[in-house]
């Protein structure tokens, strides 16, 4: 298949397109970039080194004579173009990780939101419509995300996309299928609730062909294919606005830091690891919609853990001691959280569970690069409200200096 993957620059984007050149499809990257320039604007940077975009595929081509092709093109300020672009190349499938990923970056300041929904928001209409207007019957795969469910404890196992309900009619009671009801705890995770409600009309309205995986936090950081050169490694993101819970964690016992855990530690989340993620995205390429059916939708996670059972596991394995702190979001301090995956199990997903072998390769990443790690970036000091801010720490370690008169 000829397939686009859009936001191919990025953590998942990355390692899906090197997993579907691997398997023999034509691949384009649509990137602008952006997490580039926020990693300037932050002053951070990947915890492994990263080679620009176009050397990257250039070592990639060197490696397997595979090419993958690179498109520098704004998805959420440049529709003509893109319009263009689909029409030139007329892919068969669309993979859309183009939006901003990060729920603490999204609530940072004002700015942040307005540029998370701007972004996010413009990138999926836009994209939407360019498949509409060019005619293109591409299978378009969305990278979603759990947290559109939201973290409250409902007492049953959250279903892939739809719930059952009885509605009372005149006539009697009646059942029906609706979306899961959405409950976002941060504008990054509202954006994705709306890319929800854009895909519902597409997919009715103009018979789009539309996949969204509602994705568990991903951790790990080597595919198989990111492993082929040291010039193919994955961006790891450590600091506080960009790393995912269970990686920070890793880092954090790598570099002898606390591991910093947030309120009670009570929140359950869904997990994947990041070579789970990439090969769903290759199942749900083989399992396409019909014209005309309602968007499809898999939650793809590989298994749930409450945080501070997470770092416990992890001060096990490496000694590191744990630092409870005040949380930074607004959200409840205990949930339980269970979720069904059963169409990804049927369509013959082995999981990669949490064990210790994975977790020390982690580690052995993080002290390989630990000399790239500015440990005034670790902490999550991204509050969701005036209020929470003043409580926040930004010293975990005890490191600044303090006044004795």
């Amino acid at each position: 298949m000829r397939i686009a993957v859009l936001g191919g620059d990025g953590f998942v984007g990355w390692p899906t397109a090197l997993h579907l050149s691997n398997l023999g499809h034509e691949v384009h990257i649509l990137d602008n970039l952006s997490r580039r320039w926020i990693d300037t604007e932050l002053g951070v940077q990947s915890l492994t080194p990263m080679d620009s975009i176009q050397e990257r595929c250039r070592i990639w081509h060197q490696e397997t004579g595979r090419r993958i092709h690179f498109h520098l093109l704004n998805l959420a300020t440049e529709y003509e173009r893109l319009k263009s672009w689909l029409s030139e190349i007329r892919p068969d499938a669309v993979i859309h990780f183009a939006e901003q990923r990060a729920a603490p970056y999204s609530m940072k300041t004002d700015r942040h939101k307005v540029y998370t929904v701007n972004n996010n928001t413009n990138a999926t209409h836009n994209l939407l419509a360019a498949l509409v207007e060019t005619g293109i019957d591409a299978h378009l795969v969305h990278l979603g995300t759990m947290g559109v469910y939201g973290y409250s404890s409902v007492g049953a196992p959250i279903p892939e996309g739809y719930l059952d309900v009885q509605i009372d009619t005149p006539a009697g009671p009646r059942q029906q299928q609706i979306l899961y009801p959405t409950r976002p705890g941060s504008v990054y995770h509202m954006t994705k609730s709306l890319d929800q409600i854009l895909f519902q009309f597409y997919a009715q309205n103009d018979g789009l062909r539309i996949t969204d995986l509602h994705q568990g936090i991903v951790w790990g950081t080597h595919t198989d294919q990111t492993r082929r050169h040291e010039q193919l490694i994955n961006r790891f993101d450590y600091d506080g606005d960009y790393g995912t819970v269970l990686n920070r964690f890793l880092i954090q016992a790598a570099i002898g830091y606390p591991l910093t855990v947030h309120g009670t530690g009570g929140q359950t989340r869904a997990f994947i690891h990041i070579q789970d993620s990439v090969r769903c995205i290759e199942l749900a390429l083989q399992d396409a919609p019909a014209a005309g059916e309602r968007v499809r939708i898999f939650n793809q996670m590989t298994e749930t853990h409450r945080v501070r059972d997470l770092a416990e596991l992890v001060a096990r394995l490496t000694g590191a001691e744990v630092a409870y702190l005040p949380n930074p979001r607004k959200e409840a301090e205990e949930n339980d959280l269970i979720v069904k995956n059963d169409q990804f199990l049927a369509l013959g997903l082995q999981p990669i569970t949490l064990a210790e072998g994975l977790l020390s390769e982690v580690v052995e990443v993080a002290r390989k690069y630990a000399h790239r790690i500015d440990r005034s970036r670790v902490p999550a000091v991204s509050a969701w409200t005036r209020d929470i801010a003043k409580r926040v720490e930004h010293d975990p370690e005890g490191r600044r200096l303090r006044s004795v008169s």
